[in-house]
């Protein structure tokens, strides 16, 4: 069944697949990624495993996956207000912390998986490593599920809450309502909160948010590189400053930032 070619409801879909996803009843059909068999393993073992804040797998060929519709209101760009505060932005957290325990010792066999916004040092668990308000799912405005589990990878928690940082908060950039209205330093420690980091755990993540950062900046290079239409207009629209900016203000922040957050 084509749901694009029934002309179901189109549904934002990101940079990826812009224009390319589409609702039928309780039905979502999207392009099928290279690594959808270690997706449709990961999200099934998930709701085995109790966490039903995914969609379910239905069906897949090489080009296209189906997947349940998972309802409620996903924000986009700039933030609406419900979105952008602090509720809202520890909430993610929490179903973060509620994904990884459910991945927990989850080997897909035979699997690969992607590589392009994976942890650098490695690890385990399985994280989604694209945790931005597009893929996630509010409820009464509190974070219900993830979507798009097209990037996910074994590495290390820490690392997938510090890129879920990278994609929610303005860092180095005042005023940017694309991202939450948070300032940096408090939505860190909020996040943290959100996740359970003790005090003494949450350096870590300063230390992972550089990883992140540096990923994020080579993903946004390559892409641009291939002349990638997504891709080239973010970069015109205020990307390469947005790059330069959140940089400056990690080297500038990151000293002191841990224990500002930790205290």
């Amino acid at each position: 069944m084509s749901v694009a070619g029934e002309r179901g409801e189109p549904l934002p879909g990101g940079d990826e697949h812009a224009g390319a996803v589409f609702r039928l009843g309780d039905r979502v059909e999207r392009p099928a990624g290279p690594h959808a068999a270690s997706v449709h393993a990961l999200l099934r073992a998930l709701r085995r495993d109790g966490f039903d804040s995914a969609p379910l797998p239905v069906a897949r060929d090489r080009q296209t996956e189906t997947l349940l519709y998972v309802p409620g209101e996903v924000p986009l760009p700039p933030l609406p207000r419900w979105a952008a505060g602090e509720p809202a932005l520890r909430s993610v957290a929490a179903l973060l912390r509620r994904m990884h325990r459910a991945s927990e010792g989850f080997e897909a066999p035979d699997a690969g998986w992607s590589r392009e916004l994976a942890d650098p040092r490695g690890g385990t668990l399985i994280c989604h490593n694209d945790v931005c308000p597009q893929n996630v799912v509010f409820r009464d405005g509190r974070a219900f599920a993830l979507l798009d589990f097209d990037f996910a990878a074994p590495g290390r928690g820490i690392y997938d809450l510090a890129m879920t940082a990278k994609l929610w908060l303005a860092l180095g950039m005042p005023g940017d309502h694309t991202r939450g209205t948070v300032a940096p330093e408090r939505g860190l420690r909020v996040l943290a909160e959100g996740y359970g980091l003790t005090p003494q755990e949450r350096p870590q993540l300063i230390a992972a948010l550089g990883d992140a950062i540096a990923v994020g900046d080579a993903f946004l290079a390559r892409h641009v590189e291939r002349g990638e239409p997504a891709y080239l207009s973010m970069w015109a629209a205020g990307g390469r400053d947005r790059v330069a900016r959140r940089r400056d203000w990690f080297e500038r922040e990151a000293p002191g930032l841990a224990e500002r957050i930790s205290g």
